[in-house]
C-alpha cells in the first residue's frame, strides 16, 4: 500500500463521499461524533458558485469539529480551479478534489464531471493549476469509464496522463458513467461495478493512492476490498445507515471502539443544533442526518415519523429530538 504523505499523515483508509442534498455541514458534524478518522466531505461545489455566487461562504462555511474534511470542486477552467484551491486553504479544508465523475446532464452542459474523463489533457492543466494555487492536497475523483470506453487501457490512459502531471491520489468510482440515456439515479445501478479493474489500477500503479468508492454496503465488504487498495469511500450506504460509521474507527482504522450509544450521539448532536439555530439556520435540514440512525432498532419508524411531522412546524427546535428520542427505547434502561 501506497503511503504518501496527506496533511502530515498516511492517506485516510476509510471516506465518507461527497453527496449531493446529503454531505451539509450538519450531517458532517453528527458523523464526525461517531467517528474521529474518517475522511469526510463536501457536496459538490462549482466553481461559478464560489467566484460569483451571492453567498460563497455557505457553501465553505464548517465547524472545526468537522476535520479532516475536504472540499469537493466542480468546474474545467483551471484559473477558477485554482483560485477555488486557494479559497479552500483559507478556510482550513484538510483536502480539496476535483469531480470527474458526475455524470448529471446539468454538470455536463458546464463541462463539469465525468464528461472530463473523456479530456485527460484538460484535468491534468486543472490539476496543475489547483495543486500550484494551494499547499493541500489535490485529489481526483474520476469513474472507471464513459459511454464506449469500456477497456481497462480507456482507464489506463486517463490514469497515467493526470499522474504525469503530478497527481498521486485517485478516488475511482468502479462503475462507467453512461453520459447519455441514463439519469444519475440509473448510473447508480447500470452498468455494473468493476472492482477488480480498479484493483488491476493499483498493481499496476503502486506508487499511487488508489481509493475504490461505488456499491460498498458494510464494513466487511471494505476489509476485502482493503486487501488491493489504499482506501474505500462510502457514499450512500452512510445515508441510509449512519451508525455503520460508529464501528469504523475500531474496524478499520484498528483504534478505540466508539463508546456512544445512538442516543448518547443525538444528545451530543442538541449543543451543535442550538448553536446553529442561534446563527439562523433553518431547523428542518438538521433533522436529515438523524434520520436513519435507528435503522433497524424498535421505534426507528416512529422516531423518524416524528421528526418530519414535528420538524417543519415553525419554532420548532431541539425538544422535537428530544421528544422523538423518548420513542424508542433505549439500550441503558
Amino acid at each position: 500500500m501506497s503511503h504518501l504523505a496527506w496533511a502530515g499523515q498516511a492517506y485516510p483508509a476509510f471516506s465518507v463521499a461527497p453527496m449531493l442534498d446529503v454531505t451539509d455541514r450538519h450531517f458532517r458534524y453528527f458523523l464526525r461524533l461517531l467517528s474521529r478518522q474518517t475522511l469526510l466531505y463536501s457536496e459538490m461545489v462549482t466553481t461559478g458558485a464560489l467566484l460569483y455566487g451571492k453567498q460563497p461562504e455557505r457553501y465553505l462555511d464548517f465547524s472545526a469539529e468537522e476535520q479532516p474534511v475536504a472540499l469537493q470542486l466542480g468546474g474545467s477552467d483551471p484559473k477558477a480551479l485554482a483560485e477555488c484551491a486557494q479559497r479552500a486553504e483559507q478556510w482550513g479544508y484538510a483536502e480539496v478534489n476535483l469531480n470527474v465523475g458526475c455524470p448529471s446532464d446539468r454538470v455536463q452542459n458546464n463541462k463539469i464531471g465525468a464528461c472530463l474523463m473523456a479530456e485527460p489533457v484538460l484535468v491534468a492543466a486543472c490539476f496543475q493549476a489547483m495543486q500550484a494555487a494551494t499547499s493541500l492536497p489535490v485529489t481526483i475523483k474520476c469513474r472507471i469509464g464513459i459511454d464506449d470506453q469500456d477497456e481497462y487501457q480507456h482507464l489506463e490512459d486517463f490514469i497515467t496522463q493526470v499522474a504525469a502531471a503530478g497527481c498521486q491520489i485517485f478516488i475511482v468510482h468502479a462503475r462507467k458513467a453512461w453520459l447519455k440515456g441514463l439519469s444519475p439515479k440509473e448510473n447508480r445501478e447500470v452498468p455494473p461495478l468493476n472492482y477488480q479493474r480498479v484493483y488491476q489500477l493499483k498493481r499496476e500503479h503502486p506508487d499511487l493512492v488508489i481509493a475504490l468508492n461505488g456499491g460498498l454496503t458494510d464494513l466487511d465488504q471494505c476489509q476485502t476490498a482493503l486487501e488491493q487498495v489504499d482506501s474505500v469511500m462510502l457514499g450512500r450506504a452512510i445515508w441510509q445507515h449512519p451508525w455503520l460509521l460508529a464501528q469504523v474507527d475500531a474496524q478499520i482504522f484498528a483504534g478505540p471502539e466508539s463508546s456512544l450509544t445512538q442516543h448518547q450521539a443525538i444528545q451530543a448532536y442538541l449543543p451543535y443544533v442550538e448553536q446553529r439555530l442561534l446563527a439562523g439556520d433553518r431547523f428542518n435540514p438538521m433533522l436529515r442526518p438523524l434520520l436513519g440512525v435507528f435503522q433497524g432498532v424498535r421505534g426507528a419508524k416512529q422516531f423518524r415519523r416524528y421528526l418530519s411531522e414535528q420538524g417543519h412546524r415553525a419554532g420548532a427546535g431541539p425538544e422535537v429530538i428530544e421528544q422523538a428520542l423518548a420513542l424508542v427505547p433505549s439500550s441503558l434502561d
